[in-house]
């Protein structure tokens, strides 16, 4: 029972993580929402089935998550927003005086992000 307890907390504790680095890319450009909302709906459907429902439940977050958990999908507006939000980013990330080296592996880490993205269907078949 105990082993079964210290479980249960410790998804619920690593969802509400998710949930507030995802409620934080609400507003932080660099940090993405929808990634960090898909694993606290992992997390809680390992630990707490209240907060697994609430989540999938939710308003904004709830058709997104079921959406990609059962199909695959990422809907079209979704994906217009990651991708010209990761441009800006990447147009934004020529300015800083960090090293080029780094710059570099951004880059090529935001075109992969795109291209995976792009690649998911936009509607359920």
């Amino acid at each position: 029972m105990a082993v079964l307890m210290v479980k249960y907390t410790f998804w619920g504790v690593l969802g509400m993580l998710f949930v507030a680095l995802g409620l934080f890319g609400v507003f932080l450009p660099l940090l993405p929402t929808t990634p960090f909302m898909l694993l606290a709906a992992y997390c809680f459907s390992k630990g707490s089935p209240r907060l697994h429902n609430w989540l999938l439940a939710h308003p904004i977050f709830g058709e997104l998550i079921i959406n990609w958990q059962q199909y695959g999908v990422i809907a079209k507006r979704a994906k217009w927003f990651a991708c010209i939000a990761m441009l800006f980013c990447m147009l934004g990330i020529q300015f800083l005086t960090i090293h080029l080296g780094l710059k570099i592996v951004v880059f090529i880490i935001m075109v992969c992000v795109m291209g995976f993205i792009l690649s998911r269907p936009s509607s359920k078949k």
